[in-house]
């Protein structure tokens, strides 16, 4: 069953999940909430906290993927780990007839998403690739009040988090965390979902340290093909001194500026505070969707498609950091 297929579940799903961390905790918490869903087996990095998760939520401890996605009491795979193992978990679980869900990115490499997503038609399984913060609160208040704004012609996302000293995690390692904007898709995502396609793409990364390093900042310039221009800045780490998290989008009738979790509309006669909703439950919500989906053909809010443009910009970001030219970007 695809995305856009009619409902054909009928009995609680099976599922088994691969990861530990926090969205695997409030992955696992919903699905055991939920009669639809059966958590049956648990995959994780260390056999101690495998094991310890895996009894919280009443389901087995295992140590390999690779066994879990064979299991004939399994109907979907969540997948929660590190991003360099998403594509080819969500593969292997596809190919073992698995419904999937996976975290953002599908997986780091363009050509290898494009093949999965067809795979997973080919299958008749739906393929969904989690991206909450299009469900968030900041997201859905930005979009409704677009219209106030008049005709937009520039966009500004930043996201800046200083650590000292950065964390000894797989978020700081360039091989398992990916591209800053590959890995942190979300970012180009929410733009693409808001103005469209891109034409051309500019971007300047650097880290400090190799391999695993200490920080990272990456700025991109998004030329859309409707006119906007947008620029993204993604960084962390040590060498930054002052935490940001401000989105906002210029119009020729006003501004929306949210800063964190607080927004206003800027307009000539008046400064209107803009409403934001909440930021938690969202997991819980992204599972609930795709269970509404397999029973009662509800339509996800993102397709794979969707998901799959936002990486190919993120790629394109990545071509351009390496070569120092502006890359344009296909369909």
């Amino acid at each position: 069953m695809d995305t856009s297929s009619p409902a054909s579940a009928t009995r609680p799903v099976r599922v088994g999940l691969v990861g530990t961390g926090y969205a695997a905790k409030l992955r696992a918490e919903t699905l055991q909430k939920d009669e639809r869903s059966q958590l049956i087996a648990i995959v994780g990095h260390t056999p101690e906290k495998t094991q310890a998760f895996s009894q919280t939520y009443q389901a087995e401890a295992m140590s390999d993927w690779q066994q879990l996605v064979e299991r004939a009491d399994v109907d979907m795979l969540v997948i929660c780990t590190i991003n360099r193992d998403h594509g080819a978990i969500a593969r292997a679980a596809l190919q073992n007839n698995k419904h999937v869900i996976v975290e953002y990115p599908l997986c780091l490499d363009v050509a290898e998403a494009e093949a999965i997503i067809t795979l997973a038609q080919a299958q008749n399984k739906v393929l969904h690739v989690e991206h909450i913060e299009l469900l968030g609160g900041l997201h859905q208040a930005l979009k409704q009040s677009l219209p106030e704004i008049g005709t937009v012609f520039y966009a500004r996302y930043s996201t800046i988090n200083p650590q000292r000293p950065a964390p000894q995690r797989w978020t700081y390692n360039q091989e398992l965390f990916g591209f800053p904007l590959s890995g942190a898709l979300s970012r180009i995502h929410r733009l693409t979902d808001l103005f469209g396609t891109v034409a051309t793409v500019s971007c300047q990364n650097r880290y400090w340290g190799n391999g695993v390093y200490q920080a990272c900042l990456c700025t991109t310039q998004l030329s859309f093909t409707n006119g906007v221009v947008a620029e993204v800045t993604y960084g962390k780490g040590e060498t930054l001194w002052q935490d940001e998290r401000k989105f906002e989008v210029h119009g020729e009738k006003g501004g929306l500026i949210f800063d964190k979790e607080e927004g206003i509309l800027v307009q000539a006669e008046a400064t209107t505070p803009i409403e934001v909703g909440t930021r938690r439950g969202l997991f819980a919500k992204d599972t609930g969707m795709v269970l509404d989906h397999l029973f009662e053909g509800t339509p996800l809010y993102v397709t794979p498609d969707a998901s799959l443009y936002a990486l190919k910009v993120a790629d394109a970001a990545r071509r351009s950091a390496e070569t120092g030219e502006t890359i344009v970007v296909g369909d």
